[in-house]
């Protein structure tokens, strides 16, 4: 005859057993799984790459296409933040080059470690001021071809330490009043 401590200890063993699966079972359900904000981009106008410790961020041209193109000739602005994320080591954007145009960079172009440069402001942006960490300068693209919104335009960074990254950069007319057509 069996005990009745002996059936006691076999129900609880067949009852922990039973909580360990269904546990198991619960934690599976979630294995496997892409979340949904992972794969989510910033809400900004430009695009996005990464060099080493240094990123690129909302990089676009902020100019207002009034016609079939922004025609050659036409001087537009090219907007773009740069984050620094070594510790220790400073990095400098040497030059900015695209077979759309000369780029021109102004003001100091240093991105500090742990630091941030931004190139231009975006529509709706202040003005950095004295007390943000960031270094502040500008860049223009004197336009040689036609381009167009909707394409993107190939724009190489190059930095002293990181070396060159290129991006296809779009055209952002920024806040300006939808156009209608």
């Amino acid at each position: 005859m069996v005990s009745m401590d002996s059936r006691r200890t076999t129900a609880r063993i067949g009852l922990a057993a039973a909580g360990l699966v269904v546990a198991a079972a619960l934690a599976g359900c979630g294995a496997g799984q892409v979340s949904q904000v992972a794969t989510q981009e910033p809400a900004v106008n430009g695009t996005l790459g990464n060099l080493g410790p240094i990123a690129l961020r909302n990089v676009h041209i902020q100019a207002v296409e009034t016609g079939d193109a922004l025609e050659p000739g036409s001087d537009v602005p090219l907007i773009l933040a740069v984050a620094n994320s070594s510790p220790d080591v400073n990095d400098r954007l040497v030059g900015i080059t695209t077979d759309v145009g000369e780029v021109t960079l102004t003001g100091n172009t240093e991105v500090p470690a742990r630091g941030l440069l931004a190139v231009g402001v975006p529509d709706g942006a202040a003005e950095l001021s004295s007390a943000e960490a960031a270094t502040a300068a500008g860049a223009s693209v004197a336009l040689t071809k036609p381009i167009r919104n909707g394409l993107t335009y190939n724009f190489t960074f190059t930095f002293e330490k990181a070396g060159q990254k290129t991006l296809a950069v779009p055209i952002s007319a920024g806040n300006a009043p939808r156009q209608e057509g």
